[in-house]
């Protein structure tokens, strides 16, 4: 006899490179999809909605801490404030005279940066949408930017590739201190949870470990691969390989944290500061 099924959930594209960024529950995802953008449940894969395009290819991409919000921005040279809950726009403006390469919101969720093509930075008012402050300085592209993660420090890092990782003060609006240790271009940028430990990630194959006190190199771990992603892993996130004690120190009184690279591989790598492996 002839039977009728009903359909279940429904697998679709929803990536093909990129930047993507994950809500920080890690519920959802945010994938470039072409000139679109797919929220994806990371649970079952899953198309949640689709954010639609300009038709340029998406260069970057961030939540806010409450994954309310979605900023994106395209090689059009517009950057867009998405309400996730909806998936409309609240806003569309040219952020940069190129196109922005990496994309942050701050632990309180009130500002936004942006690191582009023309060689500088901005931060953003997110509810009010000026631009709070622009720094330049960076010989190359600003390839990736971050927040301290405590909003009281208003301190902006930027790394470029130009090799350089610059921090930056917000109160004052100035630069506080140009960090050299890396060979190629600064690809990613992660700080520990208790924030005395900036870690940047190059194509120069290598990890280097920032005091964040005294702004000096603490130590340099090899990877042997060249970087485009980091991530510090918290000793109470309860991931796989990662205790619940806090590591020993390393050099020059740094705290030791685990981290996450991915790179050139394909594959993500567990590491540790204090023993560089």
């Amino acid at each position: 006899p002839r039977k009728s099924y009903k359909g279940g959930n429904r697998l679709e594209p929803f990536y093909t490179g990129g930047p993507l960024s994950i809500t920080s529950g890690g519920d959802a995802a945010a994938c470039a999809c072409g000139d679109e953008v797919k929220l994806v449940q990371m649970s079952n894969g899953s198309v949640l909605k689709t954010f639609a395009g300009d038709s340029e290819p998406i260069t970057s991409l961030a939540f806010t801490p409450n994954a309310r919000i979605l900023f994106t921005a395209s090689r059009s040279l517009q950057t867009k404030k998405w309400d996730v809950a909806s998936g409309e726009v609240y806003r569309s403006w040219k952020s940069h005279e190129a196109p922005v390469a990496d994309m942050a919101v701050d632990a309180s969720g009130c500002l936004l940066a942006t690191g582009s093509a023309d060689r500088s930075a901005r931060v953003w008012d997110v509810d009010k949408g000026h631009c709070t402050h622009s720094f330049r300085g960076h010989k190359g592209v600003v390839i990736s930017v971050l927040f301290h993660p405590d909003a009281r420090k208003l301190l902006l890092f930027t790394g470029s590739d130009d090799a350089e990782l610059r921090v930056w003060d917000l109160a004052t609006r100035s630069p506080l201190a140009t960090l050299d240790g890396h060979f190629s271009a600064v690809t990613g940028l992660s700080v520990s949870q208790c924030g005395q430990v900036l870690l940047s990630a190059g194509r120069d194959k290598v990890v280097n470990i920032w005091n964040l006190q005294t702004y000096k190199k603490a130590g340099t771990v090899p990877v042997y691969e060249a970087l485009e992603g980091i991530a510090v892993v918290p000793s109470n996130a309860g991931f796989p390989g990662v205790g619940t004690t806090a590591l020993k120190s390393k050099a020059k009184g740094v705290p030791g944290v685990y981290f996450l690279t991915a790179g050139e591989t394909g594959t993500l790598k567990l590491w540790r500061s204090d023993t560089g492996t």
